[in-house]
C-alpha cells in the first residue's frame, strides 16, 4: 500500500464542558437519578420533561434586564431554524428548567391539575468557561410548585425540605456538611426603593457576586452605579450591611433593629418600600420556623443571597458545602410570581429548586467518595464451559431474569478461568455454572468469599 493512501486517523478527545463517563461510574450516576426520583415522587410531583430545544423568544420571554445575560449564556441553534428563508435565528437550547416549565404551564394551562407539582431531570446547556464543577453541558434535577393566583407560603419551605432529605442521603453524600442559605428577595427590594434606586438589576447582580469576589469589589462596584444614578455612596455601605446579616434564630429582631437604626430607612418617604421590607421579614421568618425540625446550623437565613436572574421575587435559596463554601452553590432556586405570565394572561405564581446534578455528582466523584459498583449491572454470569451446554445455560438465564435477577450469559465456549476472569473485571458477584461434562447438579460461585454450592434455578436465592 502507497504511503499517501494510508487511512487517516482522527485521535477521539473528549470536548471540554461535556462530561462523559465509564461505565462504572455512570451506574453510580443512574443510582442517584433513582434516588432524587424517588424522594420527588414520595412528595407527590410528577415527572415531565420539555424539548431541549426551545423558541429564543419564548426563552427571552422571562422579562427583564437580564436578559442580556441570557442571550451570552444560550447556544444558538442555526440549522433547525433556517426555512422559508429565515436569516435570524429563532432556537436555543435551554439554559435551565424553569423557563421551559413556564412555557409548558402556560400552553397547557387547561390539562393541568393546580396546584401543579413537577419535577424534571434534565440535561441544559450554557456557554460558559469549563471549570471544577462548571459544565457547558450538564443535568439539572428540579422540582417547582405553580398554581393560579395565589400560592401558599408553605410551599417555600417544603423545597429546603426535600433537598435536605435527598442531599444527605445520597450514596457517598453521607458525611458531607451541607448548608442551606435562605434569603427573600423583597428585603433588598424595599431597601433599594427606599434608597431611590430604579434599576434594580444591576445591584442584584453584583450583591449577587459578594462572595465570589469580595467585599471591596462588590463595594466599588455599587458606588460606582450610585455616582451614574445620583445617588448617595453611602448606600453602598448600607447594602452591604444588610448582606452581612446571616443567622439561624431571631431574625426578625435582627431586621427589625436593622430598619430602625439606620437614617436613610428612616427617612424614608415611601411607606411602600417599608412594606416590602417587613414583608419579606415575614416571609422569610415563616419559612425558617417551618424549617426548625431540620439539624442545627443545616438552614440558615443569609441576606446575601439574592440569586442573579431577576425574576425571583420573593423566597431564594443556595445551598453550599459548610468547608468548602467557595465551591459555590449546588443547589438553588425560588419564588417567581410573573413569570409564567410573560406566556398567558394569568398570574401563576410558583416555587421551585434546582439541584445542580453534574456539579455534585462530579465533585463527590473527583473526592473518591462514590460507592464503588462494578462495571456490569448484571448479579450473574452464566459460564459456558462447552458448546453443549448453551440450551441449558439459556434456559437457566430466562428462569434467573423470571425471578428478578439481571444475568449475563458469556459469549463463547471457553475455559473456565478466563470466564472467571471475566467476572472478576466487570464486578458480577457471582457466577453460575450449568450442568456440563456429566455433573447433573447447577452450581453457583461467589466471586466475593470464594465459596461454591449447588443451585437450583427455580428457587435460588442470593445472601
Amino acid at each position: 500500500m502507497n504511503k499517501n493512501d494510508k487511512k487517516k486517523i482522527y485521535k477521539p478527545k473528549q470536548i471540554s464542558g461535556f462530561p462523559e463517563w465509564l461505565p462504572e461510574i455512570r451506574r453510580t450516576e443512574l443510582l442517584w437519578f433513582d434516588h432524587i426520583r424517588t424522594t420527588f415522587e414520595s412528595y407527590g410531583f410528577c415527572p415531565i420533561e420539555t424539548p431541549s430545544v426551545e423558541e429564543l423568544d419564548a426563552i427571552n420571554a422571562k422579562g427583564g434586564d437580564g436578559e442580556a445575560d441570557v442571550d451570552k449564556e444560550v447556544y444558538v441553534l442555526e440549522r433547525l431554524h433556517k426555512e422559508d428563508g429565515d436569516k435570524e435565528a429563532r432556537l436555543a437550547l435551554h439554559f435551565d428548567q424553569t423557563v421551559p416549565l413556564a412555557r409548558y404551564t402556560a400552553q397547557h394551562f387547561n390539562d393541568l391539575v393546580f396546584p401543579f407539582k413537577r419535577y424534571q431531570m434534565q440535561r441544559v446547556w450554557r456557554g460558559e468557561r469549563p471549570q471544577a464543577g462548571r459544565f457547558r453541558e450538564f443535568y439539572q434535577c428540579d422540582i417547582d410548585v405553580i398554581n393560579v393566583d395565589t400560592l401558599p407560603l408553605h410551599f417555600d419551605a417544603e423545597m429546603p425540605a426535600i433537598i435536605w432529605e435527598i442531599l444527605s442521603s445520597l450514596p457517598g453524600m453521607e458525611n458531607e456538611k451541607i448548608q442551606i442559605r435562605i434569603s427573600n428577595r423583597k428585603i433588598l427590594m424595599g431597601l433599594l426603593q427606599a434608597c431611590g434606586v430604579s434599576d434594580v438589576q444591576k445591584y442584584t447582580s453584583l450583591i449577587d457576586k459578594l462572595e465570589k469576589i469580595g467585599n471591596e469589589e462588590v463595594e466599588i462596584g455599587l458606588k460606582l452605579n450610585l455616582r451614574l444614578d445620583e445617588l448617595h455612596e453611602d448606600f453602598a455601605n448600607l447594602f452591604l450591611d444588610l448582606a452581612e446579616i446571616k443567622t439561624a434564630k431571631g431574625l426578625s429582631g435582627l431586621l427589625r433593629d436593622f430598619i430602625t437604626r439606620n437614617d436613610v430607612i428612616a427617612r424614608s418617604v415611601s411607606d411602600e418600600a417599608i412594606q416590602i421590607m417587613q414583608e419579606g421579614i415575614e416571609e422569610l421568618a415563616f419559612v425558617l420556623d417551618q424549617l426548625s425540625h431540620l439539624p442545627e446550623g443545616s438552614v440558615v437565613a443569609d441576606l446575601s443571597i439574592v440569586r442573579g436572574l431577576d425574576y425571583y421575587t420573593g423566597t431564594v435559596y443556595e445551598t453550599v458545602f459548610t468547608d468548602d463554601p467557595a465551591y459555590g452553590s449546588i443547589c438553588s432556586g425560588g419564588r417567581y410570581d410573573d413569570l409564567a405570565s410573560n406566556y398567558i394572561n394569568k398570574k401563576l405564581p410558583g416555587v421551585g429548586i434546582s439541584i445542580g446534578f453534574s456539579r455534585l455528582f462530579d465533585r463527590i466523584r473527583s473526592q473518591g467518595k462514590l460507592p464503588k459498583l462494578g462495571i456490569s449491572p448484571a448479579d450473574i454470569l452464566i459460564c459456558l464451559p462447552e458448546d453443549e451446554a448453551r440450551g441449558t445455560m439459556m434456559e437457566t438465564a430466562q428462569t434467573l431474569r423470571k425471578n428478578g435477577y439481571k444475568v449475563e450469559t458469556f459469549h463463547s465456549a471457553s475455559k473456565i478461568k478466563r470466564q472467571l476472569a471475566y467476572a472478576e473485571k466487570k464486578g458480577i458477584p457471582y457466577v453460575w455454572f450449568p450442568p456440563f461434562s456429566g455433573n447433573p447438579d447447577h452450581e453457583v460461585k461467589n466471586m466475593l468469599d470464594g465459596t461454591q454450592s449447588k443451585a437450583d434455578p427455580q428457587n435460588w436465592k442470593d445472601n
